[in-house]
């Protein structure tokens, strides 16, 4: 697919370029932002702080996307995402110009678990460990000390799952990695390609042939102060998620943002971005050099109105995992000792749930004083059948693995049900195609960034990378 020279498609039945001039509620700013999740503010955040003039729209009422926290009756919990990883330098420098410190667990609760054979193990997390838990085969034990002299790979799209079996082995795959990708994507790492999906797994083995040489070479490059905060620590908050997306909002100004927005179109005329949009049921424009949409990539064809779907195709062509969510919360705990981050299950053990995480175990506040607060996670892309379920229905799965999994006797006093269809994108054999489809698009229409989690990862520490990596080219060019 290549895009010499911009296609501009004149559609007068979706929407008429022309009206556009002759409206006289027709706004001017200088960039902007569609989605106002944590990408969007990322980004208003810092172009703000650059002089520049912002507009971000929205069809929620609120900001921050999928990271909201709510507080109830004692609970303190997250709707969408529970926590981050201190992953990148971005990440650490927004939390310091924000002034906001990292909340991170403490020792004792970071231990993760994973069920196998109607019990919990703690995954190893060292050379004795390893040897003595039963989550890995003999065989696979042994074959692990070869890791390091194993030839790199040379397939760019090979999935998680060759890799793991190439390198480590069938089992390290089946009750190590698996659930790891259960509770990052909700995925299949049979499906995911590793480059994109883990691009940090598939540099080790690629610049330096082996993930343990890999791993002590990069423990020993030299690093900067900001590097050295980057910890690759779970984090959150205090007081939640949600701290972090109003601090985000309360730096910038009530007129930078429209809510709210129904029906927003986007079109392209003369080398300007028009975009049209319903508020309070009356249509308004605004005209801008500047376009960044950081929305999922199944909304861009209704979005971007200038481009076919013909177009767009391979860019919306993205499977999302769907996801479940259940909070539940005890006022007293009388289960099993909530020493650890949470718990994976592997698809090979054939259960309703695909994790459980402990947020009262990790952050303070979350629950009343020897009560618990647990995060039940169902569906994902191996059983997208669980978000047709009724709520009754999802209730009873979700006692049924308290009671087995966690030996909770009483009822939890506290449940809220979530559901998300496009929880999380599928970095899969098409997404090489997405993303070289993207480039080419921003290279044929100057001013357009087409961001968000279809491309550069789906953490919070990638948002953010994301998000100033962009800020950085439109200031550039600016200069330029």
């Amino acid at each position: 697919m290549h895009f010499a020279k911009p296609v501009r498609i004149d559609n007068p039945d979706r929407f008429n370029l022309i009206i556009l001039f002759v409206k006289m509620n027709t706004l001017h700013t200088d960039i902007v932002i569609v989605g106002a999740g944590l990408t969007g503010l990322t980004m208003a955040y810092y172009l703000k702080k650059a002089g520049k003039k912002i507009i971000m729209l929205d069809k929620n009422a609120y900001v921050g996307g999928v990271i909201q926290t709510y507080s109830e009756q004692g609970f303190t919990y997250e709707a969408g995402p529970n926590t981050g990883v201190i992953s990148s330098t971005e990440l650490v420098q927004l939390f310091q110009d924000l002034n906001l410190p990292f909340e991170v667990p403490g020792a004792a609760s970071k231990e993760r678990w994973i069920w196998k054979n109607g019990k919990w193990h703690a995954l190893p997390s060292g050379l004795v460990a390893a040897i003595r838990t039963p989550l890995f085969s003999l065989k696979d034990k042994i074959n692990i000390l070869g890791e390091p002299f194993r030839q790199r790979g040379d397939d760019p799209d090979e999935t998680v799952g060759e890799l793991v079996r190439r390198r480590m082995g069938k089992s390290f795959l089946t009750y190590a990695v698996d659930p790891f990708i259960s509770g990052i994507y909700a995925g299949d790492p049979n499906k995911l390609v590793t480059r994109f999906a883990l691009p940090k797994l598939y540099t080790l083995e690629q610049k330096y042939g082996s993930f343990v040489k890999g791993a002590l070479k990069k423990k020993n490059e030299p690093k900067s102060a900001l590097d050295k905060l980057v910890t690759k620590e779970v984090f959150s908050v205090r007081g939640g998620l949600g701290t972090l997306i109003q601090a985000l909002k309360n730096s910038m100004d009530e007129k930078d943002f429209v809510l709210s927005a129904a029906d927003i179109q986007i079109g392209y005329h003369a080398g300007k971005y028009v975009t049209k949009f319903i508020k309070d049921g009356e249509e308004q424009y605004i005209y801008t050099d500047k376009l960044i949409t950081t929305v999922d990539g199944l909304s861009l064809p209704a979005l971007l109105l200038f481009l076919t779907k013909e177009v767009l195709g391979e860019i919306s062509r993205i499977r999302y995992a769907k996801v479940i969510q259940v909070v539940v919360g005890y006022n007293h705990w009388n289960g099993i000792d909530l020493k650890a981050f949470g718990g994976l299950v592997p698809s090979a053990e054939k259960k309703d749930v695909l994790g459980i995480l402990f947020p009262s175990a990790l952050f303070d506040n979350r629950a009343p004083k020897g009560g618990a607060l647990l995060s039940i996670f169902m569906g994902g892309i191996k059983r997208p059948d669980m978000i047709e379920k009724s709520d009754e229905d999802i209730l009873l799965i979700a006692r049924k693995a308290l009671a087995e999994m966690m030996q909770a006797v009483n009822k939890p006093d506290f449940i809220r049900i979530f559901r998300y269809d496009k929880a999380i994108p599928q970095y899969e054999h098409s997404s090489g195609l997405r993303v070289f489809s993207i480039r080419e698009l921003e290279r044929a229409y100057p001013g357009l960034s087409i961001a968000g989690n279809v491309r550069d990862g789906i953490g919070m520490s990638d948002r953010v990378k994301q998000s100033k990596m962009i800020v950085e080219q439109i200031l550039s060019e600016v200069k330029d």
